[in-house]
C-alpha cells in the first residue's frame, strides 16, 4: 500500500525554486548523484570493515548508469548503503538538511546552481532535467522501497515487492523532461562524466546498445571476443586491459596496433603513476588507459595465424603464445610497459629458438600464454562499457 507524505515546507521551496528557474548548468546533475552513490559505496565499504557479512548482499561496488530512450528515462544505480523506508522519509523530504535554507539564500544572492552539492541537497538537482523522480532502495536492514515524487508538495512510499531486486543499494530513475533528452545519449554522459566524475573511485558503468555492420571478405574474417583481466584482489574493481579487438584495413601488412581511446591517462602517464610508490591503485583501475587491439586481414602474419586456428584450433598453445607475443610488441610499440616481461622474454627466446632449428627440449614445460590474458576479436557487442 502506498503511502504520501509531505515535503518539509523548506524543501518545497527549494524545488520549486529548482523547477521554475531557468539555469543553463544543468549537467551538474549527474556529478551530483554520482558523487552520492559513491558516498554510498563509502560507507557500505566502511561498515565491511568490521563485519564483512555487510557484504554478503552483493561485494560488487560499482556504479551504473543505464539510459532508456524508449522509456524517456535515465538511471543512476550503485550498491552502495541503501535507504531504509525511514531514510526515504527523512533523508528525502520530511527532514530539511540545515544547508537546504542556505542554499536557497545563497542562490537569490547569485550563487550558480553548480554548488548545489556543498549545501548537502544534491540530489535535489535531479529536478533541473526531470519532471518525476523515482528511487528503489534496499538496505540490508530493511526490505526494498520505492520512494516516488513529480515535486507537487508530496511524496509517495511503497514496498518494492514486485520490482527486480537490487540486492542492495540504491537506483534513481529520472524521468526526463522532453528538452532534456541529450541526456540520454552516450556521448552526452561520456562527456559529463569525464569532466565532473573523472576521480570517482568506483568503477562507473554505462549501458550502451550497439548495432554494428562489418563486411568483411570471407577470406580474411576473423572471430572475437571481448576480454577482460581481473586483479588478484577480488576488493578492487575489475579493469580492462583491452577493450575490445576490431579488424582494421588501415593497418596494411602490419600485422596488428594498440589504439588507446579518448579517456583515461596516455601511455606516458600510466608509466608516471605505475613508478609512484605511493599511488592510489584504486585510481589506476578506472584511468588506465582502455585500449582496442587492431588486426590486419592484410597481413601475411595474421592470415596465417588464421589458417593455424582454423587447423588445430585456438587453443592450440603455439597460437596463443605467438598472440600474446604480438599483443605484447604492440603494446611496447605504443609506449606502455608489459607488466610481466619475463614472460615476453621467454617467448622471444622461443622465437630465436625456432629461428636457429634449435629443437625444444620436451622435458621442459610447455610455454603458453594464459587464456584469460590472451587478447581474442569480438563476436558481440557489449551491453556496457566502463566510462571513465
Amino acid at each position: 500500500m502506498s503511502e504520501t507524505f509531505e515535503f518539509q515546507a523548506e524543501i518545497s521551496q527549494l524545488l520549486s525554486l529548482i523547477i521554475n528557474t531557468v539555469y543553463s548548468n544543468k549537467e551538474i546533475f549527474l556529478r551530483e548523484l554520482v558523487s552520492n552513490a559513491s558516498d554510498a559505496l563509502d560507507k557500505i565499504r566502511y561498515k565491511s570493515l568490521s563485519d564483512p557479512s555487510q557484504l554478503d548482499s552483493g561485494k560488487d561496488l560499482r556504479i551504473d548508469i543505464i539510459p532508456n530512450k524508449e522509456a524517456k528515462t535515465l538511471t543512476i544505480r550503485d550498491t552502495g548503503i541503501g535507504m531504509t523506508k525511514a531514510d526515504l522519509v527523512n533523508n528525502l523530504g520530511t527532514i530539511a538538511r540545515s544547508g537546504t535554507k542556505q542554499f536557497m539564500e545563497a542562490l537569490t544572492a547569485g550563487a550558480d546552481v553548480s554548488m548545489i552539492g556543498q549545501f548537502g541537497v544534491g540530489f535535489y538537482s535531479a529536478y533541473l532535467v526531470a519532471d518525476r523522480v523515482t528511487v528503489i532502495s534496499k538496505h540490508n536492514d530493511d526490505e526494498q522501497y520505492i520512494w516516488e515524487s513529480s515535486a507537487g508538495g508530496t511524496f509517495n512510499i511503497i514496498a518494492d515487492t514486485e520490482g527486480e531486486q537490487l540486492g542492495r543499494g540504491t537506483a534513481i530513475v529520472l524521468h526526463l523532461k522532453d528538452e532534456q533528452a541529450d541526456y540520454l545519449n552516450e556521448s552526452r554522459i561520456k562527456e559529463v562524466i569525464k569532466k565532473h566524475s573523472e576521480f570517482i573511485s568506483y568503477p562507473i558503468y554505462l549501458h550502451v546498445t550497439k548495432e554494428t555492420e562489418k563486411e568483411v571478405p570471407d577470406e580474411d574474417a576473423a572471430e572475437v571476443e571481448e576480454v577482460k583481466e581481473e586483479e588478484g584482489d577480488d576488493k578492487k574493481p575489475k579493469i580492462e586491459e583491452v577493450e575490445k579487438v576490431v579488424v582494421s584495413d588501415k593497418l596494411g601488412l602490419s600485422p596488428c596496433a594498440i589504439r588507446t581511446g579518448q579517456f583515461g591517462w596516455s601511455a606516458n602517464m600510466e608509466r608516471i603513476m605505475k613508478a609512484q610508490a605511493l599511488r592510489d591503485t584504486s585510481m589506476s583501475s578506472y584511468m588506465s588507459s582502455k585500449k582496442t587491439f587492431e588486426i590486419s586481414p592484410k597481413s601475411p602474419i595474421i592470415q596465417e595465424l588464421k589458417k593455424k586456428v582454423e587447423t588445430d584450433g585456438e587453443n592450440d598453445r603455439t597460437v596463443k603464445s605467438i598472440t600474446q607475443l604480438l599483443f605484447e610488441t604492440s603494446l611496447l610499440v605504443s609506449g606502455f610497459t608489459i607488466d610481466e616481461p619475463a614472460g615476453f622474454a621467454e617467448r622471444i627466446h622461443k622465437l630465436v629458438q625456432l629461428g636457429l632449428n634449435i629443437e625444444e627440449d620436451d622435458s621442459a614445460p610447455a610455454e603458453a600464454a594464459p587464456a584469460e590474458e590472451t587478447p581474442a576479436v569480438e563476436t558481440g557487442d557489449s551491453a556496457m562499457e566502463e566510462v571513465d
